[in-house]
């Protein structure tokens, strides 16, 4: 299984050579795995890059792939209406989101895009998108298994775990340990052990610094210590920091990862990383690594 890390940071894209290393596009991430359709967590600006080497190499026209959606923030889906297999009518992209109080999941997002917002609705792309509602469930998307869970957020918040061929992944990149009223901080919920028991990379949001966190609890957002917890405390092999805030810049991230990895080994942590845009991590089952 590969991953791919087109859009690493929260809240807004940004752009400055001070931030230039880690990067400036919003939520996205690209699983691929040999036989399966490509697997997409969240569709932020990072998503047009990705559309952008599909048409470079070819392979926008025919493109047959799944979105896992957290959630409904505008830096969650901004790269929707830019991802070039769009623009052909042969492309095809299922969307699995977060059920909506407000009514089906495909009326809800085409309320996002809609003019006098933008030009056109989705149903206006070239390419079919179709929209699936997703709560506490269990699905399959080709030969990967996925889990989809209810985290803690200012809204309908998923998190999400991948599984292909004996190696998983976790996803919860807007996960707010101090959005619940009654929840101490550093409680983590059942759902998210779901979410992250033993995975082989859990990408997790840590958008604040201990420092900066009370001030902004009410965001939905956490700290990197409390990235360090779940991971710990649900025995994850590694941990990308992610959702990084848009403020912060490539000398903050430094510091912030070098912190990090000092704490996990304390901590008996295997291996944490700040992740950057167009990072790639490979994993493999460790029971068949090395064979023949």
């Amino acid at each position: 299984m590969k991953i791919t890390f087109h859009g690493v940071r929260g809240s807004t894209p940004c752009d400055a050579p001070h931030l230039a290393r880690f990067g400036g596009n919003t939520s996205c991430v690209l699983i691929e795995a040999e036989d399966q359709p490509p697997i997409i967590f969240d569709l932020g600006t990072g998503l047009r890059s990705y559309g952008v080497s599909l048409r470079d190499t070819g392979r926008a026209a025919g493109f047959r792939g799944s979105v896992l959606l957290s959630h409904l923030h505008w830096d969650h889906v901004q790269g929707l209406p830019f991802f070039e297999p769009l623009h052909e009518r042969t492309s095809v992209l299922d969307v699995y989101g977060p059920r909506q109080s407000d009514g089906p999941l495909t009326e809800v997002f085409a309320g996002l895009m809609r003019p006098s917002y933008f030009p056109i609705r989705p149903d206006g792309l070239a390419g079919a998108i179709a929209f699936y509602d997703a709560g506490d469930d269990d699905f399959p998307l080709g030969t990967a298994k996925v889990r989809s869970r209810w985290i803690r957020y200012v809204g309908p918040t998923l998190g999400y775990r991948v599984e292909w061929n004996g190696v998983s992944v976790a996803y919860l990149s807007d996960h707010g340990q101090g959005c619940v009223t009654g929840d101490t901080d550093d409680y983590v919920s059942h759902d998210v052990f779901d979410l992250c028991d033993g995975v082989d990379l859990l990408i997790h949001d840590a958008q604040h610094t201990a420092g900066e966190f009370e001030a902004k609890r009410h965001w939905g957002h956490c700290t990197v210590e409390y990235a360090l917890h779940v991971a710990r405390e649900s025995g994850a092999q590694r941990l990308a920091l992610f959702h990084h805030d848009p403020f912060r810049d490539d000398a903050a991230m430094e510091v912030i990862e070098r912190d990090a990895c000092d704490s996990a080994e304390r901590k008996g942590l295997r291996e944490v990383f700040a992740a950057f845009e167009g990072m790639v991590v490979e994993l493999e089952d460790a029971r068949h690594a090395g064979a023949v």
